[in-house]
């Protein structure tokens, strides 16, 4: 009996897509292929920034899997900037007035919603109360309104990536016996949100990853010095065994996507790494300004 060996992690991530139409019908099959006569690449199909991710070994590893994909396999691909996942959510409590009313022949549009909002805790998601007295918001049309919100969040109110972590409070609004509909609470509400996150400010959150870096002591300055100008902040070191330390941070995402090339560049291919996220944290002012502006 043989003990299994465990392959490296693969951590240098490459986003694809197909050069043409022709490429795009063959290339699910291919990554398949690939997948399966090698055990250290991971195919990832992000949901969240919509993008095919080739986890690979290393440069020396993308370039054999782009000449496999090109000449065995007879697919042509293009590689584009990685996205890291990030979130929304808004920087403080404000109220949103959504009004949708159009009139045109026949039946109109008419719905009114107002809402409060306010950051909620951390992982907390998003949540919807209900407030409405009077009947100001017929009973039918309020989970239009919360639908709106939802929708709303997915689509983002700044930079285009999903709200989290946000509780919003319906307490009033107005409809029409006639024209008030349930696609026009849903776009009231989403204006009501709208209108709350331009009063109260958009801040941007990335994910943060644990990372553990394992280096010979002689690269360990330079390591140090490195992880330091990636916004990294280091918990604490062990040694292990004789001339290595194990180096315990947390970092960006956002500053690790290309980290397992420059590690074995700084350490001269002693160095290794392993990451797990952690959390999501307030992504700074002046790079959220830059993602903004990219979107």
């Amino acid at each position: 009996m043989m003990e299994p060996w465990s392959m490296p992690d693969a951590l240098l991530p490459i986003a694809l897509v197909a050069h043409a139409k022709a490429d795009e019908d063959k290339l699910g099959t291919a990554l398949q292929r690939l997948a399966a006569e090698d055990p250290a690449v991971r195919i990832e199909h992000s949901a969240e920034t919509h993008q095919l991710v080739l986890w690979t070994m290393g440069e020396a590893h993308v370039d054999v899997l782009m000449d496999r994909l090109r000449h065995r396999y007879g697919v042509q691909v293009d590689q584009v900037d990685v996205r890291v996942p990030l979130r929304e959510t808004l920087a403080g409590p404000a109220k949103g007035h959504g009004r949708h009313v159009k009139q045109s022949g026949g039946h109109g549009q008419y719905a009114v919603c107002d809402i409060e909002v306010e950051p909620a805790e951390p992982g907390s998601g998003f949540e919807f109360v209900d407030k409405v007295v009077g009947g100001s918001v017929p009973r039918q049309f309020i989970p239009s309104v919360e639908k709106g919100l939802r929708a709303q969040l997915d689509k983002g109110l700044s930079a285009g990536y999903p709200v989290v972590d946000l509780k919003v409070t319906l307490f009033d609004g107005k409809a029409h016996s006639v024209d008030s509909s349930d696609m026009a609470f849903q776009t009231a509400g989403a204006l009501a949100l709208k209108e709350a996150a331009q009063v109260a400010g958009v801040q941007l959150l990335e994910p943060i990853d644990e990372v553990d870096v394992l280096i010979d002591d002689d690269y360990m300055g330079a390591v140090m010095g490195d992880l330091s100008t990636r916004r990294a902040r280091v918990l604490g070191t062990e040694p292990v065994g004789t001339g290595r330390t194990l180096v315990k941070a947390e970092a960006p995402q956002l500053e690790l996507v290309r980290y397992a090339t420059e590690l074995r560049s700084l350490s001269h291919g002693t160095g290794t790494f392993h990451r797990r996220f952690s959390r999501y944290d307030v992504l700074p002012a002046h790079l959220a300004a830059k993602v903004t502006a990219a979107s």
